[in-house]
């Protein structure tokens, strides 16, 4: 059984860090997978190329937390997050949705897909479109669990706080309205959770989480996702206990 994770959003999902600067790919003795011409390949890097550029991304060491956790299954990515888009390139009935429609119900034939891995947000900095930030995701996100599961989980990632220090796109100071946003609709839609991007640092370019830190991303990317999980259980657990408190008021 494979469980897939369909991995969306812009230039730090699918990742910028340097290659010569990561560690080695651990593919769990071949465990972890990525989706290429609709079939599982063992992972190889770049994860998602849609670049030339394209380098290491939180997704490996996402799927590699999880093989850890979960021993008897395979992982599988599929790759769908193009670099510089901006939300509205993301709306239902655009390429972009309906490329990561395809792809996910495509390995959705050989998989279980088992969450969204959303990180998206720089190009909405600017002044006249992060207002907006909070609606269109909502409607994204909304539609996505529509086609492919109304219970899906899905995990959202900060903006690095080194945005603020580009001096070359002075509107990415705006990146603490897109984590407000991303904050707030973590809290009010079910089963989704926020992966926080304090504290982790960039490349030279101070636009792109460099390869160390796309690996701390990575597994508190797992540990929000786990968040979702043990809540889910502990809502059924309460179910449950209800269940038997009404099976013993009936004897």
């Amino acid at each position: 059984m494979v469980r897939s994770f369909l991995i969306i959003g812009q230039s730090n999902m699918a990742g910028r860090g340097l290659i010569e600067n990561a560690r080695p790919l651990n593919d769990n003795n071949g465990k972890i997978k990525v989706l290429r011409n609709g079939r599982w390949q063992t992972i190889f890097r770049p994860v998602n190329p849609d670049r030339s550029f394209a380098g290491t991304c939180l997704a490996e060491d996402f799927a590699l937390a999880y093989s850890l956790a979960n021993p008897d299954v395979e992982v599988g990515i599929i790759p769908c997050a193009d670099g510089g888009t901006n939300l509205d390139q993301w709306l239902p009935n655009t390429l972009l949705f309906d490329n990561a429609i395809f792809n996910a119900k495509l390995a959705m034939r050989t998989s279980h897909l088992s969450g969204i891995l959303w990180h998206q947000g720089e190009a909405d900095t600017l002044d006249e479109l992060y207002p907006l930030y909070l609606e269109k995701l909502s409607i994204i996100m909304t539609e996505l669990r529509r086609d492919l599961g109304e219970d899906l989980p899905i995990v959202v990632g900060g903006l690095g706080d080194f945005l603020a220090t580009r001096e070359l796109n002075p509107f990415l100071k705006n990146y603490v309205r897109i984590n407000d946003a991303l904050i707030n609709f973590s809290k009010t839609f079910p089963r989704v959770a926020f992966a926080s991007a304090e504290g982790l640092t960039c490349n030279p370019d101070q636009l792109h989480f460099n390869a160390d830190s796309l690996k701390e991303f990575g597994l508190r990317y797992f540990k929000a996702f786990e968040s979702i999980e043990d809540k889910s259980k502990n809502y059924n657990q309460i179910k449950l206990d209800d269940s038997k408190r009404t099976e013993m008021e009936l004897l």
